[in-house]
């Protein structure tokens, strides 16, 4: 029985050699490549550490640190005792109510302040359908249930709102509003004044860094039943 042999002129059994031989030097040229990129980051991380400790360069650094220090203590300590004085004092001076809204996020309580705000806000609109869309917003907000920054606010209070809302007033959140403004006073105002927050700017200091704290809240509004609903004095 004869054996026939096909021949594929197009198969070049060298072909095979060639490519891994040509492989082999490539992988080398790139392993070559990387050892070098790794020597140059080196060098340049050697420079950046002599960089670093020259005089000049640290002096620079504290310098730029100290000016946005310097930007963030604007408040003069004469002006921040008066916050002292009273909590309407505090709310009515625009820095006294920022270092007390940057105090409320460090005790995660900060939609109490921002709920006062917003009703401060509310009651400058004019147009009824104004009225109308801003009412909606704060209701969905602060003050249905489970809303995004629902306040502390008693039953009572809270439905009052809620049959309201349909056909809102500019005097519709003034109970709300006055509850939370007698919880912020009693509460928040009185840890407030012995913060470091506060502490700072009364005695100069350049602000630190204020650390973010979970508390619970201590008291409720069903503790002020007794205190007058005297909404007056946001009018």
């Amino acid at each position: 029985m004869e054996t026939s042999l096909v021949f594929f002129p197009q198969l070049n059994m060298c072909e095979s050699k060639e490519k891994t031989f040509f492989k082999l030097v490539h992988g080398s040229g790139k392993e070559e490549t990387s050892k070098e990129a790794k020597i140059r980051a080196k060098e340049k991380r050697n420079r950046l550490s002599l960089l670093l400790q020259k005089p000049e360069f640290r002096e620079e650094t504290h310098t730029g640190r100290s000016g946005q220090l310097a930007k963030e203590t604007r408040v003069s300590p004469e002006e921040a005792m008066k916050w002292g004085e009273s909590f309407d004092k505090l709310l009515s001076h625009r820095d006294g109510l920022e270092a007390f809204t940057r105090f409320l996020k460090t005790e995660f309580s900060e939609e109490n302040i921002e709920f006062w705000i917003a009703c401060e806000d509310f009651k400058k609109s004019k147009e009824p359908q104004q009225i109308l869309l801003k009412a909606k917003e704060i209701y969905e907000k602060f003050i249905q249930n489970d809303a995004p920054q629902e306040v502390n606010l008693d039953f009572h209070t809270k439905e009052v709102i809620t049959k309201s809302v349909t056909q809102p007033s500019l005097h519709s959140f003034d109970a709300a509003q006055s509850r939370v403004y007698q919880l912020m006073e009693q509460d928040s105002y009185t840890r407030f004044l012995k913060s470091d927050i506060y502490l700072d700017l009364i005695e100069g200091r350049p602000q630190r860094p204020t650390n973010l704290r979970r508390r619970s809240r201590s008291f409720t509004c069903n503790e002020f039943q007794d205190v007058k609903s005297d909404v007056a004095i946001w009018l």
